[in-house]
C-alpha cells in the first residue's frame, strides 16, 4: 500500500509524523506500507528522517512549486506510472490527518470496495475565523455546484483507480473537486481532524479563498448553468418590475412618485448585466470545452526532477 504526502518546508513535521505511523499502525500493515513525499521545490531540507518506519521512503524532488494539489497529482501519476497499481492513501504531512484513523479508511474501503473513501471532516480544530470561513465557502460551493464537499484531501484510492485518476486532468486543479468531476465512485468516512504536530499552518484567508475557487473551477459547466439560471431569474423579476410600473403609470389611475423612472431605469441595468454576464459566461464554457486540458499522467514528468530513495 502506497503512502503519499505531498510536503512544502515541513520536514520536522513529517518526521513526527512517521514516528507517529510507527507506534500507532498495526505491525502487520505497516510492514506493507510504501511512502512517497512529494517534496513542492522546499527552500529547507530534511536533516533525518526515521528510518524503518514501512518498507520504504522515497522523495519526488520537484523543479518548482506548484502547490499542495498539483503536488498530489504528480504524487499519484508518477505511482500510476509504475507497472504494479496498489491502494493509495493521500496524507497530508503536518499531522491533522491522523494515522489511527489510517485503518478506519481501509475498513470504509472494504466495505465499498473500487470506491475513493475520502475523510469526512467530523471535528475541526483550527481558529473560530478559519472555521468559519471554511463554513461560508462549503454553503458557496454547494450552491454554485449542487454538490456538498464535507471532506480534504486524506482518502484511500483503490488500486484498479490510480490510473484512471491519473488521467483526470481536474486533479490539477484540486484533487478532492476532480474526484467529484470524474464521476468515479467514491464515499466519505466521519472522521476527527487532528492538530498540527510542528510549525503553524501556510492555510490562510489568501490560500483559502484560492482553494475554494480551485474547487469550483473544476465543476466550471455545473456552475456556470447555476449561474445562467439565476441571471435569467434575475431578469425576469426586473422585467415584472418594469411592467408593474408601466401598468401603474399608463394603464391605472394610480400615483405614481417621481422615482419611479430611476427604478425602471435600475431594472434595465440588471437585465442589461445580467446578459452580459450570460453572454461571458457561455464564452467560458465554448471556451474551456475546447482547450487541450492538462492530463497529469502524461505531462507530470515535466516538473519531476528525480526521484530520491531514502530506504
Amino acid at each position: 500500500m502506497n503512502v503519499v504526502i505531498p510536503l512544502f518546508n515541513d520536514w520536522e513535521a513529517v518526521s513526527l509524523l512517521l514516528e507517529r505511523i510507527r507506534e500507532v499502525v498495526d505491525r502487520s500493515l505497516l510492514n506493507k506500507l510504501a511512502f512517497l513525499i512529494v517534496d513542492d521545490c522546499s527552500s529547507t531540507d530534511y536533516t533525518e528522517l526515521p528510518k524503518g518506519v514501512g518498507q520504504s521512503l522515497s522523495i519526488l524532488r520537484l523543479y518548482r512549486n506548484v502547490g499542495h494539489q498539483k503536488a498530489i497529482a504528480i504524487g499519484l501519476s508518477h505511482l500510476a506510472s509504475l507497472p504494479d497499481q496498489f491502494p493509495t492513501i493521500v496524507m497530508d504531512s503536518d499531522g491533522e490527518d491522523k494515522p489511527e484513523d489510517i485503518m478506519r479508511l481501509i475498513g470504509a474501503s472494504e466495505q465499498k470496495p473500487n470506491h475513493v473513501v475520502f475523510a469526512h471532516r467530523a471535528k475541526r480544530h483550527e481558529s473560530l475565523t478559519f472555521r468559519v470561513f471554511y463554513e461560508i465557502y462549503k454553503t458557496v460551493f454547494r450552491l454554485l455546484t449542487g454538490k456538498v464537499i464535507t471532506f480534504g484531501n486524506y482518502s484511500l484510492i483503490p488500486g484498479p483507480l490510480l490510473r484512471k485518476l491519473a488521467h483526470v486532468s481536474e486533479i490539477w486543479n484540486n484533487y478532492p473537486g476532480g474526484v467529484i468531476r470524474s464521476r468515479l465512485p467514491y464515499t466519505a468516512t466521519p472522521i476527527e481532524r487532528g492538530r498540527r504536530l510542528a510549525g503553524t499552518s501556510k492555510m490562510n484567508f489568501v490560500s483559502l479563498l484560492m482553494h475554494g475557487l480551485s474547487a469550483v473551477s473544476v465543476l466550471m459547466d455545473t456552475t456556470a448553468v447555476r449561474i445562467l439560471l439565476f441571471c435569467v431569474i434575475t431578469s425576469g423579476i426586473s422585467a415584472a418590475g418594469i411592467g408593474v410600473v408601466v401598468y401603474l403609470r399608463f394603464f391605472a389611475n394610480a400615483y405614481v412618485p417621481g422615482w419611479a423612472s430611476y427604478l425602471v431605469f435600475s431594472f434595465f441595468i440588471v437585465i442589461l448585466q445580467a446578459f452580459l454576464i450570460s453572454l461571458l459566461l457561455v464564452f467560458i464554457v465554448l471556451t474551456y470545452r475546447t482547450q487541450i486540458h492538462f492530463i497529469p499522467a502524461k505531462q507530470y514528468s515535466d516538473f519531476l526532477e528525480r526521484v530520491e530513495k531514502v530506504y
